[in-house]
């Protein structure tokens, strides 16, 4: 049986000793998108990557302005959302989505593709298509052809030679792909550098805690993280400022990559020392699942938070340090995930024990899940085990 959660707390330490993405949805319509954007559940059945919708979008109108234009004037059909991490691009995607999606008769969907090959992401739109899965590419590219022209947003892209060869294997489908990255080296899609919100202007575009945009380097995550903190009461302005500064937030070190970012990292690390254990152990769980979002069954099941989770989770919701990308489903954004990843383990077999035996018993639930069933048939090849791969095969079916 895999091991139980594994909190291994450290040491209070300075900023060279950290280690290290999807926002609610409701069920009104579209408003400002440069202040907090709802938007009603997809209504594209069955084909279901829901759509996340953008919060707190602030400083945002020239940008969506943009690029609303060279999508709608049928310029480009591969457009790149290319910026450092925690810098905007997820939320102005999802903003995007929402503002064209009735211009699409097929819809507007999100997937979440990481580092997924390129297979993968073809059997994962071949299901939500409820198309065949061999011939694979045929299979979806019929699927995509028959649903009419769609804007599809791929997030969090990591893998350039799997997104190439996807993209590829459906070129002149009538779909208008929009990616996410923090980084693209991929010909044949338009590039859109994201930066900071207003930071051109030199302007605030979290106003309440305006005295941490200098030293939190304009970085949306990391202020909007610090706005919570003093909105909901656990410090001041001045309170956080002195201990970012106290933390070494100005000094210069070298990044391991584009998620380790030390302004999102200390404020997150000023939270996590004054969480409620159970609180902790709902992160450490989120960080290390493979899948793109749970609900909070799931959360509080497998951290153990017992009576603690929904006080827990509350706390989590209050300060923003979880992103809720569906109604009640939760998850961390990258720079966060990488923030708190040596915070504690949790065996891969725990996700796998609980989703496969979920979706044995509620297999209406696989849409919803469908994430965690290729993480788990990763686990399961990477063990070996062909008793578990016979498994996630019968949650997919033929």
């Amino acid at each position: 049986m895999p091991g139980p959660i594994s909190t291994r707390l450290k040491e209070p330490g300075g900023a060279g000793e950290h280690r290290g993405d999807h926002p609610p949805l409701a069920s009104s319509r579209v408003r400002r998108l440069d202040r907090q954007v709802r938007a009603p559940p997809d209504r594209w059945s069955p084909f279901s990557l829901q759509l996340p919708s953008p919060i707190r979008l602030k400083g945002r109108r020239t940008e969506l302005a943009t690029l609303t234009a060279a999508i709608t004037t049928g310029r480009v059909s591969r457009l790149a959302l290319v910026g450092g991490g925690g810098s905007g691009k997820s939320v102005i995607a999802a903003a995007l989505a929402h503002q064209l999606r009735r211009r699409y008769p097929g819809g507007a969907a999100w997937l979440r593709v990481g580092g997924w090959d390129h297979r993968t992401l073809l059997q994962m739109l071949a299901l939500q298509l409820s198309v065949a899965r061999d011939p694979l590419v045929d299979s979806v590219r019929r699927g995509l052809t028959a649903r009419g022209p769609m804007l599809v947003v791929l997030d969090n892209h990591e893998n350039d030679k799997a997104m190439a060869r996807f993209l590829d294997a459906l070129d002149g489908v009538p779909v208008t792909w929009l990616i996410t990255a923090r980084r693209c080296l991929l010909s044949g899609v338009s590039i859109f550098p994201v930066i900071a919100p207003l930071v051109q202007a030199r302007r605030n575009a979290f106003p309440a805690v305006a005295a941490l945009t200098s030293p939190l380097r304009w970085n949306p995550l990391a202020l909007d993280i610090a706005d919570a903190l003093v909105g909901a009461g656990a410090c001041t302005v001045d309170e956080l400022g002195a201990w970012l500064a106290a933390e070494g937030i100005s000094r210069v070190r070298v990044m391991a990559h584009e998620d380790d970012v030390v302004e999102v990292q200390l404020v997150v690390e000023w939270a996590w020392r004054r969480l409620p254990r159970a609180a902790q152990r709902m992160l450490i769980v989120l960080a290390h699942c493979l899948g793109d979002h749970m609900d909070a069954r799931a959360l509080a099941t497998l951290a153990e938070a017992g009576r603690a989770g929904a006080t827990a989770l509350a706390c989590l919701r209050r300060w923003r340090l979880i992103q809720e990308p569906l109604p009640d489903r939760f998850a961390l954004h990258a720079v966060v995930r990488y923030a708190l990843s040596g915070k504690g383990t949790v065996p891969e077999g725990r996700y796998f024990d609980y989703y496969v035996r979920l979706l044995e018993r509620r297999p209406d639930r696989f849409s919803i899940e469908q994430s965690h069933v290729f993480a788990a048939m990763d686990y399961a090849q990477a063990a070996s085990s062909m008793g578990k791969i016979l498994r996630i095969e019968a949650l997919i079916g033929p």
